[in-house]
């Protein structure tokens, strides 16, 4: 692989952890990312529905794209449930550690 394309792959991937991790980021892509899913639905079914049975391959492409983002909504979203879930764990384990007494690992302190 050439340095440039290291380079690329390197950003986009530092960039989708950004988005990952970040509530707000996660939660506003994911916003956009349904919104784009929900347009395209509308348009390739109202608006140019005409227009792409006449193209096959364009219609079979519009379509494998909006099918796309509805996948990649849903993965977004299955990932922020598995993330608050986590963060949730884990303020249950602090607040029982806060609260009686315990360690991380569950044991009561001596």
């Amino acid at each position: 692989m050439k340095q440039g394309h290291h380079q690329t792959l390197a950003m986009i991937i530092a960039i989708s952890r950004g988005i990952a991790y970040d509530l707000r980021m996660r939660r506003s892509v994911l916003f956009f990312v349904i919104l784009a899913a929900m347009l395209m639905a509308f348009g390739g079914a109202v608006l140019f529905d005409a227009w792409l049975m006449e193209r096959p391959l364009l219609f079979i492409f519009y379509w494998l794209a909006c099918a796309w983002l509805v996948v990649l909504s849903i993965l977004m979203a299955l990932f922020d449930m598995l993330l608050l879930r986590r963060a949730a764990l884990e303020e249950e384990r602090r607040l029982k550690a806060e609260v009686f007494g315990t360690e991380k690992d569950g044991e009561p302190r001596e």
